[in-house]
């Protein structure tokens, strides 16, 4: 009778453990996400289905949250997965860097300055220790060409002062550091005082509208344009995301340099509920990663 006893207590602790185990898993399974994946028409995919559909095109733009760690944390992790896949044809480009740092780019990448004189010259954002530097680490460690894809801010804020026509008595050697001139540029004041309506804000609506987006002209033109001159094999660019939503900014720029470019978008962006896309998202890249309101920022 005894054993019996034993044997059914063994049981009924066995089936307690299991039972604690279980909700315990289920309790997790119910925690706070840090972020969502989801394509263009809304639906749920995972990490890795979206770095297999990255990998085919030519071109792929993160269109980032400047100041968000979880975008930063995904953007590292897709370039090491492409890396993985694409090996030395992998070539990065980022909005971040400016193209006249090119030289201190590429000197610090091949060791031949040290890493405090390139974090003193390359006028680096002043998140770059938290947001950009696993990205720059990552490159040098694995060979990976990094490429300055901005037009150096002097040139975008004389256009911001002046318009696009403030470039052309610039030197030929500073022409060098931007898109060709002409910058194609069309004037819509609704869609820009929308897209720019948070910066006019900020300055109390005493900028130039028209100079405004003349002078982001000027940068997702300057940033198509040294993506097209680098791309050999497979290139991902990091950049704001209203640089590549709805495959608007740098991307009409890209296929006037260069026709037949492929091309695939991600934005992240920030959502009160991450369970399901929101409507007006749906479209506005091939993937979208939806991350908390409540997500802390690096700045």
């Amino acid at each position: 009778m005894r054993t019996i006893n034993l044997k059914l207590l063994r049981r009924l602790a066995m089936t307690a453990a299991v039972v604690v185990l279980a909700t315990g898993a289920s309790r997790a399974q119910e925690g706070k996400p840090a972020y969502a994946i989801y394509d263009k028409e809304g639906k749920t995919v995972t990490y890795g289905e979206m770095v297999r559909e990255l990998a085919k095109p030519d071109v792929v733009f993160l269109g980032e949250i400047h100041n968000c760690p979880v975008t930063h944390w995904l953007e590292f992790e897709i370039a090491r997965s492409l890396q993985e896949i694409h090996g030395p044809r992998l070539t990065i480009g980022e909005e971040m860097l400016e193209s006249d740092v090119q030289l201190i780019v590429d000197e610090f990448l091949q060791g031949k300055i040290a890493e405090n004189r390139f974090e003193a010259e390359a006028r680096l954002w002043d998140n770059y220790a938290t947001d950009y530097k696993p990205v720059t680490i990552l490159a040098k460690s694995r060979g990976i060409r990094l490429v300055a894809t901005n037009v150096p801010r002097r040139y975008a804020a004389s256009v911001n002062r002046g318009g696009l026509e403030t470039l052309d008595s610039l030197s030929d050697e500073a022409k060098r550091y931007m898109a060709p001139l002409p910058v194609k540029f069309e004037y819509d004041e609704k869609a820009n005082r929308e897209k720019f309506q948070q910066m006019i804000m900020m300055t109390g609506g005493k900028m130039n509208l028209k100079y405004m987006a003349q002078a982001q002209a000027l940068k997702d033109a300057t940033m198509a344009w040294f993506i097209a001159r680098n791309l050999d094999g497979k290139f991902l660019h990091l950049n704001g995301s209203a640089h590549s939503d709805w495959r608007q900014g740098i991307v009409p720029y890209l296929l006037e340099y260069r026709p037949g470019t492929t091309i695939a978008t991600v934005k992240f962006t920030r959502q009160q509920d991450i369970g399901k896309l929101d409507e007006q998202l749906k479209g506005a890249a091939d993937f979208i990663v939806v991350i908390p309101v409540t997500m802390t920022t690096s700045y």
